[in-house]
């Protein structure tokens, strides 16, 4: 999850989905807080993680410049404002367990997915 990201959805999801792997930017062993977008993109490529984030306006933007270098990642879920913490962690944990591995790959994936 990019800093950006409210802390109770790490939280929550954590304590609701303990085999979740979760990591926020900013924690050991992830790019440190103030880390440049398209470094997160090439970390999360490299560790293969998806990456939660609220940035509608330069997400798209960094992921076609990442995809244009040659580089791919696993996809980008950005959260809805409109949907409540409750909703939005319902949805993820869906998506986790329901999800095969490449189905988002490159892709930027708005919540809630149809």
């Amino acid at each position: 999850m990019d800093e950006n990201v409210n802390p109770v959805y790490i939280n929550q999801l954590r304590r609701r989905e303990s085999d979740l792997i979760i990591r926020a930017v900013g924690e050991p062993d992830t790019p440190g807080k103030g880390t440049l977008d398209p470094e997160i993109l090439i970390w999360c490529e490299v560790h293969n993680f998806v990456l939660l984030t609220n940035n509608r306006k330069s997400m798209p933007v960094h992921l076609a410049d990442h995809i244009a270098q040659g580089c791919h990642i696993p996809g980008i879920f950005i959260f809805n404002p409109d949907m409540g913490i409750g909703e939005t962690l319902d949805e993820l944990i869906v998506i986790a367990g329901g999800s095969f591995d490449g189905e988002y790959q490159d892709q930027i994936i708005h919540l809630p997915i149809p």
